[in-house]
């Protein structure tokens, strides 16, 4: 339960920063779009340690081809 806690605390804290503008990249600019955000949560995360799945890439790739359609 505290490896969960731990990684709520980082993506709330960081989804925070992006809606007040002040989340960086690692490049250092400024985070603009709500998806590059929430990579950033996620792998902020990982990094403290919380048990966050990788994403599934069959299910998007599905997605993606159902979108050309």
């Amino acid at each position: 339960m505290a490896r969960q806690r731990r990684g709520i605390k980082k993506v709330r804290k960081v989804m925070r920063e992006f809606k007040t503008g002040t989340l960086k990249s690692s490049s250092g600019a400024r985070v603009r779009k709500r998806k590059q955000a929430v990579a950033i949560a996620l792998s902020e995360a990982r990094q403290a340690g919380a048990k966050i799945p990788k994403k599934n890439k069959a299910a998007a790739k599905r997605n993606k081809t159902a979108a050309k359609r």
